[in-house]
């Protein structure tokens, strides 16, 4: 074990030391998966946390979205802000359509929103609205089987992301040159 990482280690110096070689630094996201939903979720915050201090930077290093849309769902600017921004960070988003059909969906202006945040917010939905996604009706739904269904989906959705990153992590340059 110890002898692979000095091996490892002696190849990264010598990349970074190789003239016109470039490595490309990854930092891990947050968070794979940004489930975005009407309700209170702060568990992995502390008082005097900035809402948009923690939530803008967890949707722009996810993998993958969830949004979960219900009958007040376009009544929280959260949500929509959230959704507005995986839609703008070109994430792949999972719609969730629970107790409400896609059609029904649409941002309301209260007078408490600028003509651009409403402009934005109602592009979001209907690029979400447009993108395939799951159902669910909570009166007469199978609960566990929604369940199997959505973590199938969201399993599915990451392991071609997995793949696609990998194949674009194998392209590298070399001293100009583009090399797969």
């Amino acid at each position: 074990m110890q002898q692979r990482c000095a091996t490892s280690a002696k190849n990264v110096c010598r990349k970074i030391l190789q003239p016109g070689a470039a490595i490309q630094a990854t930092v891990p996201p947050l968070c794979d998966i940004f489930i975005n939903h009407r309700g209170t979720d702060t568990m992995n915050m502390k008082p005097g946390d900035k809402l948009f201090g923690k939530i803008n930077p967890a949707i722009r290093s996810c993998k993958l979205g969830v949004a979960i849309f219900s009958p007040n769902y376009c009544d929280s600017y959260f949500c929509l802000h959230e959704l507005a921004l995986m839609m703008e960070s070109k994430k792949r988003v999972i719609p969730v359509f629970c107790d409400v059909k896609p059609s029904q969906l649409q941002v309301v202006d209260y007078r408490t929103r600028s003509t651009e945040q409403l402009q934005r917010f109602s592009w979001a939905l209907e690029e979400a609205k447009y993108t395939v996604g799951l159902a669910f009706d909570t009166l007469q739904g199978d609960w566990p089987g929604f369940l199997n269904t959505a973590t199938d989906a969201v399993i599915k959705n990451l392991v071609e992301l997995e793949a696609e990153n990998s194949s674009k992590k194998n392209t590298y340059i070399v001293e100009g040159h583009q090399r797969k």
